[in-house]
């Protein structure tokens, strides 16, 4: 590595959890920049097909809450060469047709889940973009554009052809050297919205001090509307949460803002509390005897919810709605930090869009920072912070939720709703409450780790010239399933009854201390996973049109315990010693 390298090459070199994936670590590590994903090793758990006979397909990753995604070719060369071989770009044409035309039992098993899930997610509306993705470290070039254009336009016709009522769009995307350093640029700082933007308004003033200067006005509210058409949750790079959506009722706030925009447009800028918003500079001046507000880079910190549902609206919102409204603008990057904090935390949070700061999540945090080498931030997902700089110890929040929703029996909740979990009151409730503690959230993250680290285990093997015996292929047949691993977790968990041999009143009271550290955790569930994982065949059933089904996941669960309890006995050393370490609180 030469000094003259772009920086994000550094940073990817400083990944040293990456490396375990080969070629296909640069592809994860421009997602981890795209999405600003908190846990990248669940998301290659799902996504980083696993053999040779892939089709031309290294990743292939959905996002439901984006509504987008991701098919990837990558390739990473010793070298330094002028380009990137043209030859992997057109390869994604034969990516794309396997994945969304041949008939599922003609592709082999490792894309069939995916496949299937795919397809499943564009029918019912999951995703609207399907991004084809050329990613490598070497220079973009003419060549490999033209070869994409042609995956673009093939994949185009493709998708109008079989889903001609899905209105999804497809995208051919090289990501080269100079895209993940624009990507990896992007991730230090807090604003993404970097174009001008010139505002007339009625009115406003500037008031400073040494370290910032602010501008308090109000401004149309379809100026905001066209912001978040057009940008929707860059908008709010710099925010600790984003839109979260509407219901309608009228308890909800984010369907209140809306149907006052429509209704009261005149009395809007009374009714609500308006926006702060980082910018890079502002100005203002009068054009033609007209006020005008000109901003240079835009980031919500607070009005999120105003913003989403403004932008929300069927069409664009009545010329006389006004939104309050302050820019803030300052070259100190420590006081941009203290603005986002303190612009959420001062305000009150209703309609259960920010968890971070609930009395649950900051006694999580503090027990979760007393167990060894455990870092928990609580309700908090990516953000504008370098995303490299990553702590290990962390516990990614959408993870720990997911860990708890599977262990307590709601694997479909963990593979379908990781966002819904903090979202949605009813399921927010039902993992997060007074019984759970630290420790328990340690315990549940473990065994989802140590089941993903069954996974990569078998994929290590598969590629060695050990290979893999029956079970062991027969096994990762079942790990080649979207949802697998959630359905796996709550599988094992049904049965902690049998492995510690008593009654288990309150499951959320189980644990491994508080003095016992994930990693030391997962250790603690590797003979046990390792042990009952012959039993997975049974949970298939669940999986074939993808994990959809709580009452039928139960069924295939109830068949699994039984087995394990069946042959309790046999087990019973490795099962005493795991219950030795199990601590259960009253």
């Amino acid at each position: 590595m030469t000094d003259d390298q772009p920086s994000w090459q550094h940073a990817l070199s400083a990944r040293d959890d990456l490396s375990q994936y080969g070629d296909n670590a640069i592809g994860l590590f421009a997602l981890n920049l795209r999405f600003a994903i908190d846990d990248i090793h669940s998301v290659a758990a799902e996504s980083v097909t696993d053999g040779s006979d892939d089709k031309k397909c290294d990743i292939i990753f959905i996002d439901r809450d984006e509504g987008v995604a991701i098919i990837a070719q990558c390739y990473c060369s010793a070298k330094n060469r002028s380009s990137a071989p043209a030859n992997k770009a057109a390869d994604l044409n034969t990516a794309i047709g396997w994945l969304l035309q041949r008939e599922l039992h003609d592709l082999p098993e490792r894309l069939q889940s995916a496949a299937g899930a795919l397809r499943s997610a564009i029918v019912g509306g999951d995703i609207k973009r399907v991004e084809a993705w050329y990613v490598h470290n070497l220079p973009e070039s003419t060549n490999v554009k033209d070869e994409l254009s042609t995956v673009e336009s093939t994949g185009r016709h493709l998708i109008n052809a079989l889903y001609s009522n899905s209105n999804v769009t497809l995208s051919a995307l090289e990501v080269g050297l100079s895209t993940i350093e624009d990507m990896y640029q992007e991730t230090l700082s807090p604003i993404l919205v970097n174009e001008e933007v010139v505002i007339e308004i009625q009115a406003g003033f500037e008031i400073k001090n040494e370290n910032w200067k602010a501008y308090v006005t109000a401004i149309p509210a379809r100026n905001l509307y066209r912001l978040f058409k057009k940008h929707r949750t860059k908008l709010f790079s710099a925010n600790v949460r984003d839109y979260l959506g509407s219901r309608q009722s009228d308890a909800n706030i984010n369907n209140g803002i809306k149907k006052t925009a429509e209704t009261k447009p005149g009395d809007f800028w009374a009714f609500n509390n308006g926006i702060t918003a980082l910018t890079h500079e502002f100005s203002s001046e009068t054009v033609k005897g007209k006020l005008q507000l000109r901003i240079k880079g835009i980031s919500i910190v607070n009005g999120a919810q105003t913003t989403g549902a403004i932008g929300s609206l069927p069409k664009l919102p009545n010329p006389t709605a006004l939104v309050p409204a302050r820019f803030v603008e300052t070259k100190n990057a420590d006081l941009v930090y203290d603005i986002i904090q303190f612009n959420n935390l001062q305000n009150k949070v209703t309609a259960s869009d920010f968890r971070s700061t609930d009395r649950i999540q900051r006694r999580l945090r503090e027990e979760i920072g007393e167990i060894p080498s455990a870092k928990y931030e609580g309700g908090r997902r990516g953000g504008h912070r370098d995303l490299i700089a990553r702590n290990k110890n962390l516990l990614p929040s959408y993870t720990v939720g997911q860990a708890l929703a599977a262990v307590h029996q709601d694997p479909v909740a963990a593979y379908n709703q990781k966002s819904d979990i903090w979202i949605q009151d009813n399921l927010y409730s039902r993992f997060f409450n007074e019984r759970t503690t630290g420790a328990h959230l340690v315990f549940c993250y473990a065994l989802l780790r140590s089941v993903e680290n069954s996974k990569k285990h078998l994929v290590a093997r598969s590629k060695s010239d050990v290979g893999l015996t029956e079970q062991e292929q027969e096994l990762l047949s079942y790990f080649r399933h979207r949802g697998s691993t959630y359905l796996f977790v709550s599988a094992v968990a049904s049965c902690l009854e049998t492995f510690l041999g008593k009654r288990i009143a309150s499951t959320s009271r189980i644990s491994f201390g508080n003095k016992v550290s994930p990693q030391q955790a997962t250790q603690h569930w590797g003979d046990i996973v390792q042990t009952v994982s012959p039993f997975c065949q049974h949970l298939l059933d669940v999986l074939g049109d993808g994990l959809k089904s709580n009452e039928r996941a139960s069924k295939s669960i109830s068949l699994f315990r039984t087995l394990v309890q069946a042959t309790a006995g046999s087990n019973a050393e490795t099962y005493r010693k795991f219950a030795k370490h199990v601590q259960t609180q009253k």
